[in-house]
């Protein structure tokens, strides 16, 4: 499984174990972006910040507090799928691509990766 496509209209999977859930083929990516969607629901006003192109902290390494000095840093694929499900957007996520946002906030660009030893890296 490299893309993982799901309609924003998709039913929540409620019924999933945990490992399903999030050590399956798609690597929890699918229910990042479930959770996100939920949160969205439940927090409009982060989900507007989302819309408008926020990196904001979540869960998975990818947010954005303050801008770093090198101008970039690496994020998770799970939280990318945290962030469009916070936005309503379908998921469609390739993991063997590297996929680059740029924070409205910051300025900051984020490379979404699947591979840890990227963002495994602290930043600076």
């Amino acid at each position: 499984m490299t893309r993982i496509h799901r309609a924003a209209t998709t039913p929540i999977r409620e019924s999933l174990d945990t490992e399903k859930r999030w050590l399956g083929p798609d690597k929890g990516v699918i229910a990042a972006w479930e959770r996100g969607r939920q949160l969205g629901r439940d927090n409009p006003d982060l989900s507007a910040r989302a819309r408008a192109g926020e990196l904001m902290v979540l869960p998975w390494k990818g947010g954005v507090e303050r801008a770093l000095k090198s101008g970039q840093k690496y994020g998770t694929k799970r939280y990318l799928a945290m962030w469009h499900g916070l936005r309503g957007d379908d998921l469609d996520i390739d993991l063997t691509n590297e996929t680059e946002l740029r924070c409205t906030v910051t300025g900051m660009t984020v490379v979404y990766t699947s591979d840890p030893t990227k963002y495994a890296v602290h930043d600076a």
